[in-house]
């Protein structure tokens, strides 16, 4: 799976994981966090996500990583704002109020180029990539945000009926990827309605990881 198969997927918007509405299990489960208003949110491969909108509403800053040019344009114009576009390093950065997303391989974003991270939202970004870069994107995560808070949402289901993506990632893969430097803490597991993408029954889940004290 490499990037031309997203950028496809904008450019033809075949785009179901693009929820029209904000996630609820970020709605009642951000808070646990116990992240300030005023702090800022790493939200890894974004697209035009709703929940960055929900995210600036409540007070906080929010970073994002997207490989898609076409899907940061459309979610500043959903936004309602001018970006600022520049280069830094390999990626394209569109500022704007209190948001920052980088266009460009989420591989090659560094720590400096990202800046500081409070927590890390994940909803759409360890299920988007197949196991053979999963274990790649989380040591990558980890070491690009310092071992931030994270708020993970994920789903469990047959894999041999739906190949994916959105890709099943239990409850015991996110262990291994994760207990190493983290405390996880199950939070809610609810059926998706219909199943996913209505051929198979599947379990949506969420998690808050907190660093391991030292």
């Amino acid at each position: 799976m490499d990037a031309s198969f997203w950028h496809n997927r904008w450019q033809t918007n075949q785009t179901g994981w693009h929820e029209r509405a904000v996630n609820p299990l970020l709605i009642t489960h951000f808070s646990s966090l116990n992240i300030p208003p005023g702090r800022r949110v790493f939200v890894p491969l974004c697209g035009k996500s709703l929940d960055l909108g929900w995210l600036l509403a409540q007070g906080y800053a929010v970073a994002g990583a997207e490989l898609s040019e076409l899907a940061v344009t459309q979610l500043f114009a959903e936004l309602g704002m001018q970006a600022n576009i520049s280069e830094v390093g390999t990626h394209k950065h569109f500022h704007g109020e209190k948001i920052d997303i980088f266009v460009g391989d989420l591989f090659d974003l560094s720590r400096e180029v990202l800046g500081p991270v409070d927590a890390v939202y994940d909803r759409a970004a360890l299920v988007a990539l197949p196991d053979t870069m999963r274990f790649q994107y989380t040591a990558h995560l980890k070491s690009l945000t310092s071992l931030a808070p994270q708020l993970v949402i994920g789903y469990e289901y047959d894999q041999t009926i739906v190949p994916g993506p959105p890709f099943s990632v239990t409850s015991d893969e996110l262990h291994r990827h994760y207990s190493d430097s983290y405390t996880l803490t199950p939070l809610a597991r609810i059926d998706v309605p219909g199943g996913l993408k209505g051929k198979c029954p599947a379990t949506e889940h969420v998690w808050r990881l907190e660093k391991r004290p030292v």
